[in-house]
């Protein structure tokens, strides 16, 4: 009986093995002395000097990070206006809006990717940042969407109808209540939509323009001509960076629930 018990921790200690084991392995070697990456000849940090003295990596940075700002912050903006809209209009369509709303994060990338090409290629857009923060933003969207609603669903109510009571106009109260207790969620669905627009690779080939070039697609071009350490020193830096905002995320997310619980309990 015990030695079944143990069998899901098995099975998820393979699983896990088998999902970090590479992950693990590019990370040692971006240490690696030897340029080649699959032999090892000592332990060496040469590799990120090497990845901060090229200008043309820094610049992919640079764009990367202007990108997956405006994308979040863009995308929390409409996102929160949004699920506080549809939290207060209620109509038999709402169920359907917000399903099409969620699609973009359901619908493969790659089709995604060409959708955008086609529509901004019809609309005579310069491809270029701009298409690209607009690409970014759409499948953005949804991330902040679905936690400020649930954390709207989760809200009391009574605290916008006591400040209503008190005189304060629609606005005032989004501003000095709604939000204030629905921040936690904003910001979890802003830092995960940074995270998934600064790794992007798919969709912003489709949309991006010749002068325009971001980390992720630094990445994957320099694959062509071979994988060094310095691009295993860069993947290392990106992994700790997306861990370190989706730990923030999760964060958020836990004090977001936190004060969803002792809303509830106040009220009681």
């Amino acid at each position: 009986m015990k030695n079944r018990t143990k069998l899901p921790n098995i099975y998820l200690g393979i699983v896990t093995a088998i999902m970090y084991l590479p992950i693990l392995i590019v990370i040692i070697y971006s240490f690696n002395e030897s340029r080649i990456s699959s032999v090892w000849e000592g332990f060496s940090f040469k590799w990120y000097a090497d990845l901060f003295r090229d200008k043309s990596i820094l610049d992919a940075l640079i764009n990367s990070i202007i990108l997956a700002s405006l994308s979040s912050l863009s995308a929390g903006v409409i996102g929160t206006l949004a699920a506080v809209g549809m939290t207060k209009v209620k109509l038999r369509t709402n169920s359907t809006v917000e399903y099409i709303a969620t699609l973009p994060i359901i619908i493969p990338e790659i089709i995604l990717g060409i959708i955008f090409l086609l529509y901004f290629s019809l609309l005579g857009l310069r491809f270029g940042m701009t298409t690209l923060i607009i690409a970014h933003t759409t499948f953005c969207v949804p991330y902040v969407l679905i936690l400020v609603k649930a954390r709207l669903a989760g809200m009391d109510k009574s605290f916008v109808e006591a400040a209503r009571d008190l005189g304060a106009s629609g606005p005032r109260a989004f501003f000095d209540i709604t939000l204030p207790l629905i921040l936690p969620a904003v910001a979890s669905g802003m830092l995960l939509s940074f995270a998934m627009s600064f790794d992007d690779v798919v969709i912003s080939v489709f949309v991006t323009g010749v002068n325009v070039n971001t980390l992720p697609l630094k990445i994957y071009t320099s694959l062509k001509t071979g994988v060094t350490p310095k691009i295993n020193a860069l993947c290392t830096l990106m992994f700790i960076a997306t861990i370190i905002l989706i730990m923030l995320s999760a964060y958020l997310g836990k004090l977001n629930r936190i004060n969803t619980t002792d809303s509830k309990e106040e009220t009681l």
